[in-house]
């Protein structure tokens, strides 16, 4: 992430706050809200949960709002809480990620962004039900009722009667998302018909249970939709699937004067130059619009492929998917990824991510995956924050987002590849997998007027690593991040954090907790077998071979010298700051090709080239970040 907040690290912490957020309702009458509010404004109730699941997944989330401003159940967006402003280019990470070239540090980015009705709704929403907007941002049976009361405006507004049948609620369900682009109106409305269609049940992280039984004979009625007069979506040969609305809103792309020379990203021919290996899920730290805009401005200098709305799950692509965009901060990884940006922060003004978003993220991660061969695990679908630093001197810098708040194990199951166990319960090596909704780690630094304070009890994806098995153990320490210090309980600090999905081999077991190899040092992590925080996963590990006491390992897996011809200089293949001992284990996600992309004109011409080396490189998952070691150093085996 951008920032890291210099405070001193909490000693004995509980492993969960334990904190249970206050609401109007006892756990069970979410449910009744629904039917009351539904009844009260002639809405039908299956729409109303619909609208509903879409939005939070009916979860009240602590009365925090999500990324673009909505609060509750009904997701009610407050233009109060919203600021158009973007950090995205906070921080000291060069984007590009290749110190033969490094970019000026980014200029301020200034947004004035006229706030649009929909970031509104919850004015809207108080003028007709009388409720105050605290109440509707706080209370859950209030939030419901404004929600409710604006679907019957919506559908007044269209003409349109005020019907038990749900298909005929499709416009008003096309208006709630408030997109201005008829396909993610369409997007939207489909995916609540869809989930009236299939019917849906689960328990919120407040241990409220909601249920939508199934309606499997409804018919859409989409003439409603016409009657919104949405502008067209602009397709213009975008690469994205069918079922998304996706539009092509291009990245700026050329010459500069000096000392500048061009912007903003690299052409190329991938695949066919280059395979795609790696997908990296990134935040904004921003809002929507104020990203796009950087993404077309040639003078800044990041960019990436595509840009995912939070409101409705709208889709822009910049970039096409054969050039290489300035996103990771490792010109190794930029050159064989493709980056998704998502509107929201990590923690700072909103703490959740709606379910139209990562359902549309979702299919598009799945469609590029297909497209390009990359395979659907964690080691190749990565965070910002799982891409290591290049050398020893840029690994402090790197940034941390999505963060603690993303639900992988949700995200992966809208792919249609679920994060399953492999392997018995004494397997070598184990698979990190929380409960989301119930696993809720202390973290400060989510208010940056005073970033000292706890962040409220939230769901994440992330458990703490500690020094020995108790829970008021030191947290393990990560050289790179913090060379002379602790690691630090700051919700922008993932040096002593393991995250779901992410593979390590087994070090020890001590009762209720379990050790992994990680950063060359036991982390032992709260892993109960009545609240287990992680799964059996056999699978390769690699171990140092018989004689070597260390093994280096790296942020990149570059060519050896002779590989490079005379016209292109030599990338230096330079060791991390970190190394593992005899006896370690780490898995092995799969081998890495000898790679470095020589891209330094604004033409494609002869200075585009790949230098492949012969060196053999294997990824591992050495903290909480991928790593590379050399195959000639290291023994692999089967940890079953």
């Amino acid at each position: 992430m951008r920032r890291l907040l210099a405070i001193s690290a909490v000693a004995a912490l509980p492993l969960t706050s334990g904190i249970v957020p206050a609401h109007a309702e006892d756990p069970g009458d979410r449910q009744q809200a629904f039917a009351a509010a539904a009844q009260e404004f002639e809405v039908p109730e299956s729409v109303l949960l619909g609208v509903s699941y879409l939005e939070s997944r009916w979860e009240a989330h602590a009365g925090q709002p999500s990324n673009d401003a909505g609060f509750g159940p009904m997701h009610l967006t407050d233009a109060a809480a919203y600021a158009a402003s973007n950090h995205h280019s906070d921080g000291e990470e060069d984007a590009r990620g290749d110190e033969s070239r490094p970019l000026p540090a980014p200029e301020p980015q200034q947004s004035s962004v006229a706030i649009p009705a929909s970031l509104r709704t919850m004015e809207k929403a108080a003028q007709l039900t009388g409720e105050t907007h605290e109440r509707l941002r706080t209370d859950d049976t209030a939030n419901i009722r404004g929600g409710a009361a604006l679907l019957a405006d919506y559908q007044k507004s269209l003409g349109a009667p005020l019907s038990d049948n749900p298909g005929e609620w499709y416009g008003a369900v096309a208006k709630y998302s408030g997109a201005q682009e008829d396909g993610a109106a369409k997007f939207f409305a489909d995916e609540v018909f869809a989930t009236i269609k299939d019917g849906a049940a689960r328990t919120t992280d407040d241990g409220q249970r909601v249920t939508l039984p199934a309606v499997p004979n409804v018919d859409k009625i989409e003439k409603w939709l016409e009657k919104l007069g949405l502008r067209p979506t602009r397709k213009d040969g975008v690469e994205c699937p069918a079922s998304v609305s996706c539009e092509w809103i291009p990245s700026a792309y050329q010459e500069l004067p000096p000392p500048k020379d061009y912007g903003h990203y690299d052409l190329a021919n991938r695949p066919f130059s280059q395979k795609i290996e790696y997908i990296i899920i990134h935040d904004m730290e921003g809002y929507f619009a104020p990203s796009i805009r950087m993404n077309q401005d040639p003078t800044y200098g990041a960019s990436w492929q595509y840009s995912v709305r939070s409101s409705d799950g709208h889709i822009a692509q910049h970039i096409k998917g054969k050039d290489v965009a300035w996103q990771a901060g490792n010109w190794y990884v930029n050159a064989k990824s493709i980056g998704i940006e998502h509107e929201g922060f990590l923690a700072e003004g909103s703490t959740w991510y709606t379910e139209a978003m990562y359902r549309s993220s979702a299919r598009l991660v799945r469609y590029l995956a297909f497209r390009y061969g990359i395979p659907l695990d964690r080691a190749h679908i990565l965070g910002h924050d799982n891409v290591p630093g290049t050398l020893p001197t840029t690994v402090k810098q790197m940034h941390e987002d999505p963060g603690p708040f993303w639900d992988w194990a949700h995200y992966f199951q809208l792919m249609g590849a679920p994060l399953h166990r492999f392997g018995g319960p004494d397997s070598g090596s184990i698979m990190i997998k929380p409960d989301f909704a119930t696993n809720k780690p202390y973290f400060y630094g989510c208010d940056r007027k005073n970033p000292q304070n706890a962040c409220p009890p939230l769901p994440a994806s992330t458990v703490w690593l500690r020094t020995e098995p108790r829970a008021d153990a030191p947290l393990v320490k990560d050289i790179g991040k913090h060379p002379t210090g602790e690691s630090l309980y700051s919700v922008y600090d993932h040096s002593a954090r393991a995250t779901t999905g992410q593979r390590f081999a087994v070090a020890d077991r001590q009762g209720d907790w379990t050790a992994i190899w990680y950063l060359g040092q036991k982390a032992w992590f709260f892993n109960p077998a009545s609240a287990p925080t992680a799964v059996p996963s056999a699978g390769l590990v690699v171990t140092p071979k018989p004689g070597k006491a260390t093994v280096p390992v790296y942020g990149r897996a570059y060519p050896e010298q002779e590989a490079y011809p005379a016209d292109i200089p030599y990338q230096a293949v330079t060791p991390l700051q970190y190394t593992f001992s005899a006896g370690e284990k780490y898995t092995l996600a799969g081998t890495a090709p000898a790679e470095y992309y020589r891209a330094v004109t604004f033409t494609m011409d002869q200075d585009h080239k790949v230098v492949r080396g012969k060196t053999k490189y294997l990824q591992i998952q050495f903290g909480h970040r991928v790593m590379f070691v050399k195959a000639d150093d290291v023994r692999v085996t089967f940890s079953g």
